[in-house]
């Protein structure tokens, strides 16, 4: 006799003021599978995931584990039916220390009187070793890189008892080889009979661990199967509708292009030293690196949010003394942070207030503000960068990652910058929306402004890029320009 799935989802459908966000979704997961949910932001995937953690109800539909029907349904029915949610926020206490965050729980469910604080560091020692990492256990969450914050929720979900782990976007901010380790791990606990359900932009990933894929678009389940009926083009299309080719919008400075920028001997201690590098009006160009590299630590510096302690940097050809934001942005620099979420976006405010918070000052003669203004660029940022809400006095919270991302270009377009520095610019964006950003920066670049692009995601930087800066160890040690393959580039940032 067949085992009944683990569970198994029917007929989910839930509506927020009128607007679907899922219409009848339903399939299954077995014991010890790995199921891909993908689809573009805005698809229903997010929605999905809370239902199942107990965290929003269906407003019709049903939720079976082990076969027996549900009839009510919480986080903690949810967690005592073993489902763990990594969530793409992560979900950390930020004052908190990595042990904390980790064991914590655990020590307080034990019912003791006191904390065994011994205890809560083996405990959280024991997470870190699952996930293969060493992270200081006294470090503050808060003070984590993006990277480590991810693989501390990670570890925290596999010490729990769980039967299946529900992790959304776990590999966003995660260099390749954390990945392939991380994909590991995957398949160990698909061994050990624990199920998965993986939601993933990158679709390499997919199809490297997955064993079925589900599809969703516009709320809806388009497609389903196993991993071998799909391959990228096709998964591609289910996801947003239409074929979208591997673009190239490579953007070189013309000859006679005026330099905006050169960095002469940059230094920080401890994170990048002896930095040299120049950009030019209407170029690309790239900066990567492996996790540790330096390479956000100089972003960091170039737009005034880390001290340096050595060497010049000049805009349009004057001395450009840059040791706080407020320089840089009077200087004409923008930054795009790669953790939108926490250092981007105020993410309970109005999507309009975050586009003009910049430009209030120009918004205001003789002590008057004038709303009518900002509110009528706010829309012409929303239309330009094509913004997708009903209302710019939604919190931006309320969008989707592309969407959100778009909101933080606006904000500093918004300011006229003559540089712009993109750290990770489509981090845990959809593949549609990564294409579409893609286009913008092209387009930026075309009106003349000096982009940097800063990223690990090789396919990205060799598609957009005409010159790239390879990072190792805090240094540039290599420059590469013309066509080169991502092979070569990876062995270039491995060597």
């Amino acid at each position: 006799m067949t085992s009944p799935p683990l569970l198994d989802l029917t007929g989910l459908s839930k509506s927020f003021a009128g607007v679907r966000a899922l219409d009848d979704v339903g399939f299954a997961i077995a014991k010890g599978e790995v199921v891909c949910l993908a689809g573009e932001n805005g698809s229903g995937k997010s929605t999905l995931i809370k239902i199942v953690a107990g965290a929003q109800p269906a407003d019709a539909g049903t939720i079976a584990i082990d076969g027996q029907v549900q009839r009510r349904w919480s986080p903690m029915d949810a967690v005592r039916a073993g489902i763990q949610v990594i969530f793409q926020d992560f979900a950390l206490f930020p004052n908190l220390s990595v042990a904390e965050n980790i064991a914590l729980n655990q020590e307080l469910s034990a019912g003791h009187k006191f904390i065994n604080w011994k205890a809560v560091r083996a405990v959280a020692r024991r997470g870190l070793d699952r996930v293969g990492v060493d992270i200081p256990l006294d470090q503050t969450a808060e003070t984590l890189p993006v990277a480590d914050k991810q693989l501390v929720a990670i570890a925290r979900a596999l010490l729990s008892d769980a039967r299946l782990i529900i992790m959304d976007e776990p590999t966003t901010a995660l260099t390749e080889r954390e990945v392939r380790h991380l994909l590991d791990i995957i398949r160990r606990l698909r061994d050990d009979g624990v199920s998965v359900l993986f939601v993933s932009h990158k679709l390499n990933e997919i199809f490297d661990v997955c064993d079925k894929i589900v599809v969703l678009r516009n709320g809806r389940k388009v497609a389903a199967g196993t991993a071998a009926e799909f391959d990228i083009s096709s998964l591609t299309r289910h996801m947003t509708g239409r074929d979208i080719a591997a673009a190239k919008h490579r953007r070189a400075a013309t000859a006679n292009a005026r330099e905006l920028l050169r960095v002469e001997g940059l230094t920080k201690d401890g994170a990048f030293a002896d930095i040299a590098f120049s950009l030019k009006a209407g170029e690309v160009l790239g900066i990567t690196g492996l996790l540790g590299s330096g390479r956000t630590q100089l972003a960091k510096a170039l737009f005034g949010l880390t001290p340096v302690d050595g060497g010049h940097i000049q805009v349009d050809g004057q001395p450009a003394a840059i040791s706080s934001p407020q320089d840089a942005i009077a200087h004409g620099i923008g930054y795009v942070p790669e953790d939108r979420l926490t250092e981007g976006l105020f993410l309970s405010q109005p999507i309009a207030s975050n586009i003009v918070v910049g430009t209030v000052d120009r918004h205001t003669a003789a002590g008057w503000l004038d709303r009518q203004g900002l509110k009528a660029e706010a829309r012409a940022w929303i239309d330009k960068l094509k913004v997708l809400t009903p209302s710019a006095e939604l919190p931006v919270q309320s969008l989707s990652g592309g969407n959100q991302q778009r909101v933080v270009l606006a904000r500093w377009l918004a300011t006229n910058p003559k540089i712009l520095i993109l750290n990770g610019p489509t981090v845990g964006v959809d593949v549609g929306s990564k294409a579409e950003i893609h286009a913008i920066i092209a387009g930026l670049a075309d009106s003349g402004i000096g982009i940097i692009v800063i990223s690990d995601d090789i396919p990205e930087i060799l598609g957009a890029c005409a010159r790239i800066l390879v990072m190792r160890a805090g240094r540039i040690t290599d420059e590469v320009s013309g066509e080169v393959s991502a092979d070569d580039l990876a062995l270039r940032l491995a060597s």
